[in-house]
Order: C-alpha cells, then structure tokens, then sequence
C-alpha cells in the first residue's frame, strides 16, 4: 500500500490479498475485529474453507487461531481474541 510506511512515502510493507476468492493457506490478509472498532489488523491464513478461513495473527501470539469470515477483509468475533 502506497505511503503506509513507519517514514513519510515509504509503502507499506505487507501485500495483501483482498480477493477472497483467490485466498490461499499463506496468503497475508488485512483482517478486522468486530468489538475493535474496524481496526486493521494483519495476518497469514492458515487454512481456507468454503464459508470461512483461520488466520495467524503473527509470531507474537504464535499459538493463536482466529476464525474469520471469507471476504475481502475477514470479520473476527471479539470473542475469539484472548
């Protein structure tokens, strides 16, 4: 994402995939929390299923599972976040 860097025109430095319908186990995603307000987060998808997938949220909580709706930026319950 262009300009989304720590410096001012530096970009991002994730790439994301907002297709759903191209999503794949190791694809990085920007997700969202439904009790945080539409927050961005990033994760890796870990598995990929018809009506949802489960997303990493990354090496500080490397035990973690959030399941998530499939679209262009997955839905987390609040109620899974520990």
């Amino acid at each position: 994402m262009r300009g989304m860097g720590a410096t001012e025109g530096e970009d991002c430095p994730f790439e994301f995939n907002f297709d759903p319908a191209t999503f794949k186990v190791g694809d990085t995603v920007s997700y969202r929390v439904n009790t945080m307000e539409d927050w961005p987060f990033v994760g890796t998808l870990l598995e990929v299923h018809a009506d949802y997938v489960v997303i990493s949220p990354g090496p500080t909580e490397p035990d973690a599972r959030y399941k998530g709706t499939r679209e262009s930026r997955p839905m987390v319950d609040g109620s899974e976040i520990g």
